[in-house]
């Protein structure tokens, strides 16, 4: 009897057991002891079952409580129960004998019932064997009869090895040998099956003999009515296969044989093509007939086909690549990757072409299944053939990517050899000369690699020291200013630099990262030139999801993009290094004029014109290769780090030029002297301090003038305006000093 479901009381979320666990079916106080052990002590194991023995306690005084009435006349309601018990016991037991007597019954009937059954079928399948039997010895005397008929001779038809039967007969006999295989399968393993045996081998090989005869005779003669019988015979006896089988023995070996020759392949340059042109020449020229009683031609007739045969499939294709492999082995060699590719291309081709003699898509996809069909797939050693063209590409490509950069070759669109390597191993994978549609996921992952492998390559680029090709030795120079005072009159005069630095082994000039940046710029914009040229041959293989090709070319370009920042941000560095190597030479100009009688300053230092001259040469020698936004973005980068620069050292010139004035003045004023010229001037002209500041007036409104020229305006030069400022108020300064 099932267990009445209760719903025992609710207890407190900390019990270290479930409540439900009691009333399971399978409850067992060890299993529940133990698993509890798992999680807590038992000391608090037995707190939480005298907490919970308590709450059910609690909860059955009140169930009691409120059904007090049931429970008070339970006892009521049991009086004389046991009494009507008693006189229900007697009548059950004699119900049950009579129910045990008829079972026993029931239960003989049934199983007399299932003996006669079994006896009957067996007996239905001996008959049937008999039967069987009976037809099997019927069919082989009906078939004796009529071969004996056929005899002009004395002996046996059975005895003669030369084919005498015509079409209609060997149908006549078929379709009795049909029903007599069909009858000798159903008695395998009969005593007189084995006795008949001899005489079922001997009709067998008449038939066939008698078949192949006949089919030989029909192609031969070319006779449709002929191959049509015969083919239909062989289709009533399941031979199917043995018609095709000696279709390609006898009609297609020969031909090929005779075509695939390796000798007359390597005679001719076009060789290979003049002899798969007369492999296709064979089904139009001997299988015509074969196609026309199969059902394998536009002009048969249904009505007068033979379904089932498929001789192009099973006869031709497979002496077609057994001839192949057996005469031209040098076919399938992949140790010259041109030749190879050539072969290959023409090759397949031939079986595109071989397909489409097919006639139907079933008959295309049963010779794709056909394990000849694989075989001569198999045979092209394609993995190989890419080894040798990914060891081209890569070993051609990791010759460019090393340290020494060299230039592009004349004529290329890139500016260094290692981008044009890349871009030209990228147009190598999907040229005609290499592509092959077998090899399109290796070919595409090629291109990703060939991409990433450059994008490796550029990032390696920035961790090189960038090498000085533009330093000029600037002390020499204001040696030479302070020694020929004319010199800082000319705006204009180029000098020529110093000895330049020894260039490091690893080390990268700043116009080769002007290279490398212009070759980023060019290779991001052929990138969709090569979608085009990769999309076409997707859709040559059925590859209709170009959407994911597309994306994962715009990842490779965002990856190239991002080395963009990088490379501008030391460009940018570069510059602004060579333009403050010239202009901090601002920290030599007190000296020039201090104690000098000089001259009043009219033109500015040479040195703010030999500051500007990367930026022109910059300017003048990339303008082709370099966007115009990317050029004007590196010279207002550059100039404003370099005016940063610049302003701190006129900031700190001027500071100290005051300084030292002051100083002299409150020298002066201790010795009690009236000088004429606080500045250390003489004659009432100009102060030395005075020069120091025009002069360098003078060269930052010359170097104002000079970066207009290049195109850019002052205001948006960092730190310039603040530059522009300090200097005019330190020459309003010096001049309203004049008297």
């Amino acid at each position: 009897m099932e267990r009445r479901r209760m719903n025992l009381p609710k207890g407190p979320d900390t019990l270290c057991f479930d409540k439900d666990e009691f009333m399971k079916e399978d409850f067992d106080v060890d299993h529940f002891v133990s698993d509890c052990r798992k999680r807590v002590q038992l000391e608090e194991l037995r707190d939480d079952l005298e907490l919970y023995y308590k709450l059910l306690k609690t909860a059955m005084v009140e169930l009691i409580n409120k059904d007090y009435a049931d429970f008070v006349n339970l006892s009521t309601n049991l009086v004389g129960v046991d009494k009507a018990l008693n006189q229900l016991s007697v009548p059950l037991g004699q119900l049950r004998e009579e129910f045990l007597s008829l079972r026993s019954s029931v239960s003989e009937g049934i199983r007399a019932i299932d003996e006669r059954l079994s006896k009957q079928e067996d007996i239905r399948e001996k008959k049937m064997c008999v039967f069987r039997l009976i037809q099997v010895i019927r069919s082989v005397e009906k078939i004796e009869k009529i071969l004996n008929s056929q005899s002009s001779k004395e002996t046996s038809a059975l005895e003669e090895h030369s084919p005498l039967l015509t079409g209609q007969i060997l149908e006549r006999i078929a379709t009795e040998f049909n029903q007599l295989q069909f009858h000798a399968i159903q008695s395998k393993g009969m005593p007189l099956l084995d006795k008949v045996r001899p005489r079922i081998a001997g009709i067998t090989a008449m038939l066939q003999q008698s078949l192949e005869g006949l089919l030989l005779e029909g192609l031969q003669m070319s006779d449709v009515n002929i191959i049509r019988h015969c083919l239909r015979t062989y289709a009533t006896i399941d031979k199917t296969r043995d018609a095709e089988a000696l279709v390609g023995q006898v009609l297609v070996k020969p031909y090929m044989d005779q075509v695939i020759v390796e000798q007359i392949v390597d005679s001719h340059p076009n060789g290979l093509r003049i002899m798969y042109n007369k492999l296709l020449e064979f089904v139009p020229h001997h299988c015509r007939l074969l196609k026309e009683v199969t059902g394998g031609a536009i002009s048969s007739e249904k009505g007068s086909t033979v379904p089932g045969y498929d001789f192009l499939v099973n006869s031709v294709w497979p002496e077609i690549v057994r001839g192949l492999e057996e005469n031209l082995p040098t076919l399938f060699n992949p140790g010259n990757p041109d030749t190879f590719h050539e072969k290959y291309s023409i090759s397949m081709d031939f079986v595109w072409t071989f397909e489409r003699q097919c006639g139907s898509q079933a008959s295309v996809r049963r010779l794709r299944a056909h394990p000849a069909y694989h075989s001569f797939n198999n045979k092209w050693n394609l993995p190989v053939y890419f080894q040798i063209r990914f060891r081209e590409i890569a070993g051609s490509l990791e010759a460019a990517l090393t340290d020494v950069l060299e230039d592009a070759p004349a004529g290329s669109s890139y500016c260094l050899l290692a981008s044009h390597r890349t871009w030209s191993s990228l147009q190598r994978c999907w040229s005609e000369h290499m592509f092959l549609p077998a090899l399109v996921h290796r070919l595409w992952r090629l291109t990703l690699q060939v991409l990433a492998r450059y994008s490796v390559f550029v990032n390696e680029l920035l961790l090189r020291p960038i090498s000085n090709e533009s330093a000029k030795d600037i002390k020499k120079l204001l040696v030479t200013s302070s020694k020929d005072p004319s010199l800082t009159q000319g705006n204009n005069e180029d000098q020529e630099s110093g000895p330049s630095e020894t260039k490091p082994v690893a080390s990268i000039s700043s116009t080769q990262l002007v290279y490398v940046v212009a070759d980023l710029d060019r290779l991001q914009e052929q990138l969709p030139e090569l979608l085009e040229t990769i999309k076409p041959k997707l859709e040559m293989i059925g590859f209709k999801n170009c959407s994911s090709i597309s994306a994962a070319l715009e990842d490779s370009r965002q990856s190239l993009s991002t080395c963009v920042p990088a490379l501008s941000g030391r460009i940018i560095q570069d510059l602004s290094e060579s333009c403050f190597s010239y202009l901090k030479s601002a920290l030599e100009v007190p000296r020039l004029y201090r104690r000098t009688n000089k001259e009043v300053p009219t033109t500015a230092s040479l040195y703010v014109d030999s500051a500007l001259k990367p930026l022109r040469q910059l300017q003048s020698g990339h303008r082709d290769r370099l966007r115009h936004a990317v050029m004007q973005q590196w010279l207002e980068g550059a100039l404003s780090e370099s005016t940063h620069k610049y302003y701190e050292t006129v900031s700190d010139v001027l500071h100290s030029v005051k300084k030292m004035e002051e100083s002299l003045k409150r020298l002066k004023q201790a010795r009690k002297t009236t000088p004429a010229n606080p500045g250390g001037s003489s004659g009432g002209g100009m102060s030395d301090d005075d020069k120091i500041r025009l002069q360098l007036a003078l060269d930052v409104e010359y170097l104002g003038e000079q970066i207009q020229k290049l195109g850019l305006q002052t205001k948006d030069i960092k730190s310039f305006p603040a530059l522009a400022e300090l200097v005019t108020s330190a020459r309003d300064s010096a001049t309203a000093e004049q008297p």
